[in-house]
């Protein structure tokens, strides 16, 4: 890269996306305040609410009913995952159209590297029309607002991006500085409370402040860290966008039962259906883990459990729901509490390989073969009231009680990897279709000259 050449990011990010969502589904719903519920039932905490909504005082984190009781004519939405899950997808797919590297981070947010726009596209345009045409595809093709930001790097480009919502923001070459001067240095992602009192003892409130400081200072106070803070305070800071796909490190579930469940016996076969689909997503991913642990909440929210950790990865629902079996039946051995969460984790991963032949050598090989014969059976032949493969800890578990025939859907928060993966196909080579995106450019692009 030339050392001229600029670095230009644009993060995009969906504008109070589960409520946003809620509305796209549901067109009744446009202009009137809209907020998402969580908990058990859909009407526990707010998880999500839309900007009517924000106006009359409901916020994440509040409870349903301080959401009714402070906007009477607010709609309650249960939230519906799946489609989350689509519509975070749509709206990717239409953002890998305007750029060569798109690198998500959740499920509605997300970075493009605009670097070279200025050769390539910004000749017959402006950065603000170009933004705003993928914002307003979005929003016509997709149903969900979007905001944005550009700037020299991801980290200033998310600033914008909260500065400008709703819209968007520029922040030019040289202007850096100047946007961060008054801006609070708790805004920055990756700064935490220790962090914020450590620069606080210092009198570095805002990212003025931290610019006035010594580099010096910084360093002997925050090593490496406390430099790239200068630079950032001091619109120096720009890196390149890069997709780095890593390995998860863990894998969990964290579930609270439809009601307080004070037979054990059917929250043990619980614990035992989420273990056996976590395993199965490791084997999905081709991983094992070589520690897992197991957290039970009671209904006067006391938590008791335990853990353990294998000799070797292990990656068979055999041998994890034994432990979690044994963990399990310690943790309950004199509890008279009823069960109202359950948590299982699956830590410590390491890579799984495995070919998928069903005569394989190893075991690994061999169940590597049969997790992905099951996965095709159960997409080809799978309804949502029927599952077409269950383990016996599932079956079970739908004929204890009907709240369990229809599980809900787990929250859509997917490891970068996967989000990648599902968009490209691949998580290998994200650049390996750079030929397709330059002939859908050169077409955007035409098409833009033509709009404008």
């Amino acid at each position: 890269m030339s050392p001229d050449l600029k670095n230009r990011i644009l993060h995009v990010d969906g504008d109070s996306f589960f409520a946003s969502c809620e509305i796209a589904l549901n067109d009744k719903l446009q202009g009137q305040p809209v907020w998402v519920g969580g908990g058990r039932r859909g009407d526990g905490i707010v998880i999500a609410a839309n900007r009517v909504a924000k106006k009359f005082g409901v916020k994440t984190g509040m409870a349903c009913f301080e959401a009714k009781q402070a906007c009477p004519r607010g709609v309650l939405c249960r939230p519906h995952y799946d489609e989350y899950r689509r519509i975070s997808a749509e709206m990717f797919q239409v953002l890998e159209q305007y750029s060569p590297m798109l690198v998500p981070i959740s499920i509605d947010e997300g970075f493009l590297d605009f670097t070279t726009m200025d050769s390539v596209v910004w000749r017959h345009t402006t950065p603000e029309k170009y933004v705003q045409e993928i914002c307003e595809r979005i929003s016509r093709e997709v149903k969900i607002p979007v905001s944005a930001g550009l700037a020299s790097s991801s980290r200033l480009a998310k600033l914008a991006t909260d500065a400008a919502k709703p819209g968007f923001l520029e922040i030019k070459p040289g202007e850096e500085k100047e946007f961060l001067k008054d801006r609070s240095v708790r805004e920055l992602s990756g700064i935490g409370k220790n962090r914020q009192r450590s620069l606080a003892a210092l009198g570095a409130l805002t990212f003025g402040h931290v610019a006035g400081l010594p580099s010096t200072l910084l360093k002997q106070k925050f090593g490496i860290w406390g430099q790239q803070l200068w630079l950032f305070a001091n619109g120096m800071w720009h890196e390149p966008l890069l997709l780095e796909v890593k390995d998860r490190t863990t894998i969990s579930s964290n579930t609270t039962l439809p009601y307080d469940e004070p037979d054990y016996e059917a929250a043990l076969t619980f614990a035992l259906s989420e273990a056996a689909r976590l395993v199965g997503q490791l084997r999905r991913e081709q991983m094992q883990a070589r520690e897992l642990s197991l957290t039970i909440r009671f209904s006067d929210f006391s938590e008791a459990g335990g853990s353990h950790r294998f000799r070797e990865p292990q990656f068979l629902n055999s041998v994890m729901n034994a432990r979690v079996e044994e963990i399990f039946r310690a943790t309950m051995n004199g509890q008279f509490r009823p069960v109202r969460q359950i948590r299982i984790a699956f830590w410590n991963l390491e890579r799984l390989d495995t070919q998928p032949t069903l005569w394989g050598r190893t075991d690994a090989e061999r169940w590597g073969a049969l997790d992905e014969a099951a996965s095709k059976l159960d997409k080809d032949f799978s309804r949502p009231d029927k599952p077409a493969l269950m383990t016996g800890a599932q079956l079970a578990l739908r004929q204890l009680d009907d709240v369990h025939k229809n599980p809900k859907a787990k929250c859509p928060f997917s490891p970068q990897r996967e989000i990648v993966k599902k968009l490209w196909g691949t998580d290998a080579d994200p650049l390996a279709h750079k030929g397709d995106w330059e002939k859908r450019l050169a077409k955007v692009s035409k098409q833009i000259q033509f709009n404008h």
